[in-house]
Protein backbone atom coordinates (compact mmCIF):
# COMPACT_ATOMS: atom_id res chain seq x y z
CA UNK A 1 0.00 0.00 0.00
CA UNK A 2 1.45 3.42 -0.95
CA UNK A 3 2.58 5.61 1.94
CA UNK A 4 -0.15 8.21 1.42
CA UNK A 5 -2.87 5.54 1.43
CA UNK A 6 -1.36 4.04 4.57
CA UNK A 7 -1.54 7.40 6.29
CA UNK A 8 -5.18 7.85 5.26
CA UNK A 9 -6.10 4.37 6.51
CA UNK A 10 -4.17 4.96 9.73
CA UNK A 11 -6.04 8.22 10.30
CA UNK A 12 -9.39 6.42 9.84
CA UNK A 13 -8.40 3.64 12.22
CA UNK A 14 -7.15 6.04 14.88
CA UNK A 15 -10.31 8.13 14.58
CA UNK A 16 -12.46 5.03 15.06
CA UNK A 17 -10.27 3.96 17.96
CA UNK A 18 -10.68 7.34 19.67
CA UNK A 19 -14.45 7.19 19.18
CA UNK A 20 -14.65 3.69 20.65
CA UNK A 21 -12.46 4.65 23.60
CA UNK A 22 -14.86 7.48 24.38
CA UNK A 23 -17.81 5.10 24.04
CA UNK A 24 -16.24 2.56 26.39
CA UNK A 25 -15.54 5.28 28.96
CA UNK A 26 -19.17 6.46 28.75
CA UNK A 27 -20.49 2.92 29.10
CA UNK A 28 -18.20 2.27 32.07
CA UNK A 29 -19.52 5.47 33.63
CA UNK A 30 -23.13 4.50 32.99
CA UNK A 31 -22.58 1.05 34.52
CA UNK A 32 -20.99 2.40 37.69
CA UNK A 33 -23.59 5.17 38.02
CA UNK A 34 -26.43 2.68 37.63
CA UNK A 35 -24.89 0.43 40.28
CA UNK A 36 -24.63 3.32 42.75
CA UNK A 37 -28.19 4.46 41.99
CA UNK A 38 -29.48 0.95 42.71
CA UNK A 39 -27.49 0.74 45.95
CA UNK A 40 -28.93 4.03 47.20
CA UNK A 41 -32.46 3.01 46.28
CA UNK A 42 -32.12 -0.40 47.91
CA UNK A 43 -31.13 1.27 51.20
CA UNK A 44 -33.98 3.78 50.94
CA UNK A 45 -36.47 1.02 50.17
CA UNK A 46 -35.31 -1.05 53.12
CA UNK A 47 -35.42 1.89 55.53
CA UNK A 48 -38.93 2.85 54.36
CA UNK A 49 -40.61 -0.46 53.58
CA UNK A 50 -38.27 -3.41 54.05
CA UNK A 51 -38.05 -3.20 57.84
CA UNK A 52 -41.84 -3.17 58.06
CA UNK A 53 -42.13 -6.20 55.80
CA UNK A 54 -39.75 -8.10 58.08
CA UNK A 55 -41.85 -7.20 61.12
CA UNK A 56 -45.08 -8.15 59.37
CA UNK A 57 -43.70 -11.52 58.26
CA UNK A 58 -42.63 -12.20 61.84
CA UNK A 59 -46.07 -11.34 63.19
CA UNK A 60 -47.73 -13.52 60.57
CA UNK A 61 -45.47 -16.38 61.58
CA UNK A 62 -46.55 -15.88 65.18
CA UNK A 63 -50.22 -15.95 64.22
CA UNK A 64 -49.73 -19.09 62.14
CA UNK A 65 -47.89 -20.76 65.02
CA UNK A 66 -50.68 -19.75 67.37
CA UNK A 67 -53.26 -21.33 65.05
CA UNK A 68 -51.18 -24.50 64.70
CA UNK A 69 -50.88 -24.89 68.47
CA UNK A 70 -54.63 -24.42 68.87
CA UNK A 71 -55.33 -27.08 66.20
CA UNK A 72 -52.63 -29.77 66.53
CA UNK A 73 -54.53 -32.22 64.30
CA UNK A 74 -54.97 -29.72 61.47
CA UNK A 75 -52.19 -30.64 59.03
CA UNK A 76 -52.86 -27.61 56.86
CA UNK A 77 -52.41 -25.32 59.86
CA UNK A 78 -49.14 -27.08 60.76
CA UNK A 79 -47.86 -26.72 57.21
CA UNK A 80 -48.81 -23.04 57.06
CA UNK A 81 -47.08 -22.41 60.39
CA UNK A 82 -43.82 -23.94 59.12
CA UNK A 83 -44.06 -22.03 55.83
CA UNK A 84 -44.75 -18.74 57.65
CA UNK A 85 -41.78 -19.28 59.94
CA UNK A 86 -39.56 -20.01 56.93
CA UNK A 87 -40.72 -16.76 55.30
CA UNK A 88 -40.02 -14.84 58.49
CA UNK A 89 -36.52 -16.30 58.79
CA UNK A 90 -35.78 -15.56 55.14
CA UNK A 91 -36.95 -11.96 55.54
CA UNK A 92 -34.80 -11.57 58.64
CA UNK A 93 -31.77 -13.03 56.86
CA UNK A 94 -32.24 -10.72 53.88
CA UNK A 95 -32.61 -7.78 56.25
CA UNK A 96 -29.37 -8.79 57.96
CA UNK A 97 -27.55 -8.85 54.64
CA UNK A 98 -28.81 -5.38 53.77
CA UNK A 99 -27.95 -3.98 57.19
CA UNK A 100 -24.44 -5.45 56.92
CA UNK A 101 -23.78 -3.61 53.66
CA UNK A 102 -21.80 -0.36 53.80
CA UNK A 103 -23.61 2.93 53.53
CA UNK A 104 -24.80 3.60 49.98
CA UNK A 105 -22.55 5.84 47.89
CA UNK A 106 -22.88 9.57 47.93
CA UNK A 107 -24.60 11.47 45.14
CA UNK A 108 -22.22 11.54 42.17
CA UNK A 109 -21.44 15.06 40.98
CA UNK A 110 -20.92 15.95 37.29
CA UNK A 111 -17.29 16.81 38.10
CA UNK A 112 -16.80 13.36 39.62
CA UNK A 113 -18.25 11.77 36.49
CA UNK A 114 -15.84 13.72 34.30
CA UNK A 115 -12.91 12.60 36.45
CA UNK A 116 -14.05 8.99 36.18
CA UNK A 117 -14.22 9.22 32.38
CA UNK A 118 -10.68 10.62 32.23
CA UNK A 119 -9.41 7.88 34.52
CA UNK A 120 -11.18 5.12 32.59
CA UNK A 121 -9.82 6.30 29.25
CA UNK A 122 -6.30 6.57 30.67
CA UNK A 123 -6.06 3.39 32.76
CA UNK A 124 -8.33 0.81 31.21
CA UNK A 125 -6.69 -2.68 31.19
CA UNK A 126 -7.52 -3.17 27.51
CA UNK A 127 -4.89 -0.56 26.69
CA UNK A 128 -2.10 -2.75 28.08
CA UNK A 129 0.40 -4.47 25.78
CA UNK A 130 1.90 -6.76 28.43
CA UNK A 131 0.62 -8.94 31.26
CA UNK A 132 2.39 -6.82 33.86
CA UNK A 133 0.88 -3.62 32.51
CA UNK A 134 -2.59 -5.21 32.37
CA UNK A 135 -2.28 -6.23 36.02
CA UNK A 136 -1.21 -2.72 36.98
CA UNK A 137 -4.13 -1.20 35.12
CA UNK A 138 -6.61 -3.70 36.57
CA UNK A 139 -5.56 -2.81 40.11
CA UNK A 140 -5.73 0.92 39.38
CA UNK A 141 -9.19 0.64 37.79
CA UNK A 142 -10.43 -1.23 40.85
CA UNK A 143 -9.35 1.76 42.95
CA UNK A 144 -10.97 4.12 40.45
CA UNK A 145 -14.30 2.27 40.69
CA UNK A 146 -14.23 2.33 44.50
CA UNK A 147 -13.44 6.06 44.54
CA UNK A 148 -16.27 6.74 42.10
CA UNK A 149 -18.75 4.71 44.16
CA UNK A 150 -17.85 6.91 47.15
CA UNK A 151 -18.29 10.03 45.05
CA UNK A 152 -14.68 10.94 45.90
CA UNK A 153 -13.50 13.25 43.14
CA UNK A 154 -10.26 14.12 44.95
CA UNK A 155 -9.31 10.44 45.11
CA UNK A 156 -10.01 10.06 41.39
CA UNK A 157 -7.82 13.05 40.54
CA UNK A 158 -5.06 11.64 42.75
CA UNK A 159 -5.23 8.25 41.01
CA UNK A 160 -4.95 9.91 37.61
CA UNK A 161 -1.77 11.72 38.73
CA UNK A 162 -0.36 8.56 40.31
CA UNK A 163 -0.88 6.56 37.15
CA UNK A 164 1.38 8.94 35.26
CA UNK A 165 1.68 9.35 31.56
CA UNK A 166 -0.06 6.61 29.59
CA UNK A 167 2.66 4.46 28.00
CA UNK A 168 0.19 3.34 25.34
CA UNK A 169 0.00 6.91 24.07
CA UNK A 170 3.49 6.51 22.65
CA UNK A 171 3.30 5.51 19.01
CA UNK A 172 6.01 4.38 16.64
CA UNK A 173 6.91 5.94 13.33
CA UNK A 174 6.10 2.83 11.30
CA UNK A 175 2.64 3.42 9.81
CA UNK A 176 2.02 -0.28 9.13
CA UNK A 177 2.79 -1.22 12.74
CA UNK A 178 0.60 1.57 14.04
CA UNK A 179 -2.24 0.41 11.77
CA UNK A 180 -1.97 -3.11 13.14
CA UNK A 181 -1.86 -1.86 16.71
CA UNK A 182 -4.90 0.37 16.14
CA UNK A 183 -6.86 -2.43 14.45
CA UNK A 184 -6.23 -4.75 17.38
CA UNK A 185 -7.21 -2.03 19.83
CA UNK A 186 -10.46 -1.48 17.93
CA UNK A 187 -11.25 -5.19 18.22
CA UNK A 188 -10.65 -5.02 21.99
CA UNK A 189 -12.83 -1.94 22.35
CA UNK A 190 -15.70 -3.42 20.38
CA UNK A 191 -15.58 -6.51 22.57
CA UNK A 192 -15.56 -4.36 25.70
CA UNK A 193 -18.58 -2.39 24.49
CA UNK A 194 -20.51 -5.64 24.08
CA UNK A 195 -19.43 -6.84 27.54
CA UNK A 196 -20.53 -3.64 29.26
CA UNK A 197 -23.86 -3.64 27.41
CA UNK A 198 -24.47 -7.17 28.71
CA UNK A 199 -23.56 -6.09 32.25
CA UNK A 200 -25.97 -3.16 32.02
CA UNK A 201 -28.73 -5.42 30.69
CA UNK A 202 -28.23 -7.71 33.68
CA UNK A 203 -28.51 -4.80 36.13
CA UNK A 204 -31.62 -3.41 34.42
CA UNK A 205 -33.34 -6.79 34.34
CA UNK A 206 -32.99 -7.20 38.11
CA UNK A 207 -36.16 -6.84 40.17
CA UNK A 208 -34.71 -4.07 42.35
CA UNK A 209 -33.89 -1.98 39.27
CA UNK A 210 -37.41 -2.44 37.89
CA UNK A 211 -38.85 -1.39 41.23
CA UNK A 212 -36.54 1.63 41.41
CA UNK A 213 -37.61 2.74 37.94
CA UNK A 214 -41.31 2.41 38.77
CA UNK A 215 -40.91 4.32 42.03
CA UNK A 216 -38.92 7.14 40.42
CA UNK A 217 -41.50 7.50 37.63
CA UNK A 218 -44.31 7.67 40.19
CA UNK A 219 -42.44 10.23 42.31
CA UNK A 220 -41.84 12.41 39.26
CA UNK A 221 -45.64 12.54 38.87
CA UNK A 222 -46.00 13.71 42.47
CA UNK A 223 -46.90 10.37 44.03
CA UNK A 224 -45.26 8.77 47.07
CA UNK A 225 -45.49 5.01 46.51
CA UNK A 226 -43.02 4.01 49.21
CA UNK A 227 -44.64 6.26 51.79
CA UNK A 228 -48.11 4.98 50.91
CA UNK A 229 -46.98 1.36 51.12
CA UNK A 230 -45.29 2.03 54.46
CA UNK A 231 -48.53 3.50 55.79
CA UNK A 232 -50.51 0.43 54.75
CA UNK A 233 -47.92 -1.87 56.29
CA UNK A 234 -48.04 0.02 59.59
CA UNK A 235 -51.81 -0.38 59.67
CA UNK A 236 -51.51 -4.08 58.90
CA UNK A 237 -48.83 -4.53 61.56
CA UNK A 238 -51.03 -2.83 64.16
CA UNK A 239 -53.96 -5.04 63.22
CA UNK A 240 -51.87 -8.22 63.39
CA UNK A 241 -50.45 -7.22 66.77
CA UNK A 242 -53.94 -6.88 68.16
CA UNK A 243 -54.89 -10.26 66.70
CA UNK A 244 -51.84 -11.89 68.16
CA UNK A 245 -52.47 -10.43 71.58
CA UNK A 246 -48.84 -9.95 72.55
CA UNK A 247 -47.02 -9.19 69.34
CA UNK A 248 -43.82 -7.87 70.88
CA UNK A 249 -43.01 -10.99 72.88
CA UNK A 250 -43.68 -13.29 69.95
CA UNK A 251 -41.72 -10.98 67.68
CA UNK A 252 -38.68 -11.18 69.95
CA UNK A 253 -39.04 -14.94 70.32
CA UNK A 254 -39.07 -15.51 66.57
CA UNK A 255 -36.09 -13.26 66.03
Amino acid sequence: MPADEQELELAKLEAEQAQLEEQVALFELERETTKTDVARFQKRYYDTVGRLLVELDTLLAGLSQQAAEANPDDMEAQHEARAAQDRARQSAEEAGLIEAQPEPPAVITPECKKAYRRAAMLMHPDRATSDAERERRTQMMAQVNLAYERGDQAALEKLIVEFGEDPEAITGVDAASRMLKSARRITQLRRRVTEIEQELDGIREAEIFQLMTAVIEAEELGDNPLGELAGKLLQEIARRRVALGNGKSVLNKLR
